[in-house]
């Protein structure tokens, strides 16, 4: 049996930067220990599923070790895929997933994702989490699905150098380092080391949880966040009731099959 597959940067308009995917359109679902290992084998931090027809898909999320309930940036991957190598004669995709419909839009040259907001708030804090983030004392943390970790300055929040395996031990799916921008909003990095990634280079459903955030910080509903791992990506945020709008480009690196 062959599978295509699709390698796409996100949130980047050139290669080698912004967060890799890969995308597998699929006539049918496979079982889901072949989804997973396929996606162990592409060792990417997340592999992206579709199965539908016209401009409806269901789409699925896996990250080397688990089934993830939302991913921005193989969301952009896959619509960018759909538009761009599938020909798909329409300007607005539909997604049927773990997190509700999400859709995707042609908007001017980006692609536009409108997902659900995650607003932060208040948490007793694992006693664990400063030290293991390796770095400078936060100003601020609470939690959505995520810790998101205030820092006072982008260097500090660049500075930072993670304890993986201390990480694993507290209970939350990723930790968001996030500090004021200074030629942007703001910026961010993202570990999720207990779901198989490490460090993510550009992370969309973290920004669910920092456009609000920061929204409410600066006084502004659009937003310009960059994430400013090894790779860099820029995120286009718009805050919008209990929904974000979520921006950017995506640039194709390889396209192939697999044989299983």
């Amino acid at each position: 049996m062959e599978i295509p597959i699709y390698k796409v940067d996100a949130f980047t308009s050139r290669l080698f930067a912004g967060n890799p995917a890969a995308v597998c359109p699929l006539p049918e679902w496979l079982a889901d220990e072949t989804l997973q290992a396929i996606a162990a084998e592409n060792n990417l931090s997340e592999t992206a599923y579709l199965v539908g027809a016209s401009n409806r898909f269901h789409l699925r999320w896996f990250t080397p070790g688990c089934e993830v309930d939302l991913c921005g940036h193989a969301t952009l991957a896959s619509a960018y895929v759909l538009f761009n190598e599938l020909n798909l004669n329409h300007d607005l995709v539909r997604f049927d997933t773990k997190s509700g419909e999400l859709t995707v839009r042609r908007d001017n040259g980006l692609l536009t994702m409108d997902f659900p907001s995650r607003a932060p708030g208040p948490v007793d804090v694992d006693p664990g989490l400063v030290t293991a983030l390796g770095g400078a004392e936060p100003a601020e943390i609470l939690a959505a699905r995520d810790y998101l970790i205030r820092y006072r300055s982008v260097e500090e929040v660049r500075q930072l150098a993670p304890d993986m395996e201390a990480l694993k031990k507290i209970d939350r799916f990723g930790f968001i380092a996030t500090a004021r921008g200074t030629d942007c909003d703001f910026v961010s990095r993202f570990f999720a080391p207990g779901k198989g990634v490490p460090e993510d280079p550009v992370t969309g459903s973290a920004h669910c949880t920092l456009a609000p955030y920061w929204a409410e910080q600066l006084g502004k509903t659009k937003l310009h966040g960059r994430q400013i791992s090894q790779r860099t990506g820029e995120v286009f945020c718009e805050v919008a009731g209990d929904r974000v709008k979520l921006s950017g480009t995506a640039a194709l690196f390889l396209k192939g099959k697999i044989r299983i």
